[in-house]
């Protein structure tokens, strides 16, 4: 029985609905520390360190992936495009034996003109990035609860597929904390537009709109650009059309890339996903390579940046490995968007400049 169904209510009988109830019971006590938590920060009891320049937050409401490191780069990609010293930080969850996690290392084959300083303490990265480094506006990764560090801007990311995490805090739902804290954001972007009606966006953003009626609104798609392998070796989207495909990940939202998959018009043979920022070992590697090599109508094998920044091989099975490259695209909203972070530039200290 997979957790998400048990949460999301697809599992019934007496058995997932008595855990529902245990993990509701425990959901009460972590609501009761995040909103203690929130209430000192809300009221000034306890301070946020105060970088000397601009601090941008990407974050989001739910676990799982939101489509904040193409957001990151998206963003440390605009300001380098003027001139813009921006550095990110990161607590570094899952970082290997290198001291770097999955995302540093897709990020590094994107940005290889921006630091990412990896470190739970983010407030002493924030320190590093201005005095050593530099740095004129720092993009905090997986911001929204890190409240440690004070910020200038805070955007929240929002998964169109499930926005809202089933309804329900940790462990019950997938809930980091209450929506009502959409008030604290500035910024609310809907990631994966493309693959929900048009409907249920409406609703999604009326539903938003009523808790935080002076947000700014952005809707985007993340659209595959190419596919490529550890080699550098570079293929079109076009080229998985009607392609027989195995697919793993092991990010937030499984479902999600598979359903990107398909409207690339590959033909999903089979997949596996594993848990989020899991460490690839040799006996994963081999369980993949025995599920390739068991069915013959299989032509490749894709995963997401993420994945192939880790295994770092470019066949699978004795088919060739592809990571599908993907794109943040804003298609609502781009206007509004890019002038606050026009502002972001006009906070940034004169001595800086």
């Amino acid at each position: 029985m997979h957790w998400r169904d048990v949460i999301s209510g697809k599992a019934n009988g007496l058995g997932p609905s008595s855990i529902r109830l245990v993990l509701f019971l425990a959901s009460q006590l972590y609501a009761l520390v995040v909103k203690s938590r929130n209430w000192l920060y809300d009221r000034g009891w306890k301070k946020a360190f105060v970088a000397p320049v601009p601090v941008i937050s990407i974050g989001n409401l739910t676990v799982g992936g939101t489509g904040k490191t193409p957001t990151v780069a998206m963003l440390a990609q605009w300001f380098r495009r003027r001139d813009i010293r921006v550095a990110i930080l990161s607590r570094g969850y899952g970082a290997g034996a290198d001291g770097r996690n999955d995302e540093a290392r897709e990020l590094e084959g994107k940005l290889d003109d921006v630091p990412h300083l990896q470190d739970p303490d983010r407030c002493a990265s924030a320190t590093i990035a201005c005095e050593e480094l530099a740095t004129q506006i720092l993009l905090l990764d997986d911001g929204f609860q890190h409240r440690r560090l004070a910020r200038n801007l805070d955007v929240v990311l929002l998964d169109a597929s499930e926005p809202f995490g089933y309804g329900f805090l940790l462990p019950r739902g997938l809930l980091r904390e209450g929506i009502r804290s959409l008030r604290r954001a500035h910024i609310v972007m809907l990631t994966r537009c493309d693959i929900v009606a048009a409907q249920r966006l409406a609703d999604i953003r009326t539903q938003v709109q009523r808790i935080a009626p002076k947000i700014v609104w952005v809707e985007t798609e993340h659209r595959p650009s190419k596919l490529k392998n550890t080699s550098g070796e570079e293929q079109s989207i076009e080229w998985l059309e009607d392609r027989k495909c195995f697919v793993f990940s092991a990010i937030g939202n499984p479902s999600a890339f598979l359903e990107t998959v398909r409207k690339c018009g590959a033909v999903i043979v089979d997949s596996h996903a594993f848990q989020d920022h899991h460490a690839f070992t040799s006996s994963d590697v081999q369980l993949l390579r025995d599920a390739v090599k068991s069915n013959p109508n299989i032509e490749c094998v894709l995963c997401t940046g993420k994945d192939l920044a880790k295994i770092d091989i470019s066949v699978l099975g004795e088919r060739p490995l592809w990571m599908l490259e993907i794109a943040m695209t804003i298609r609502i909203g781009q206007e509004a968007f890019e002038e606050r972070l026009v502002e972001m530039i006009g906070h940034i200290p004169a001595t800086e400049l």
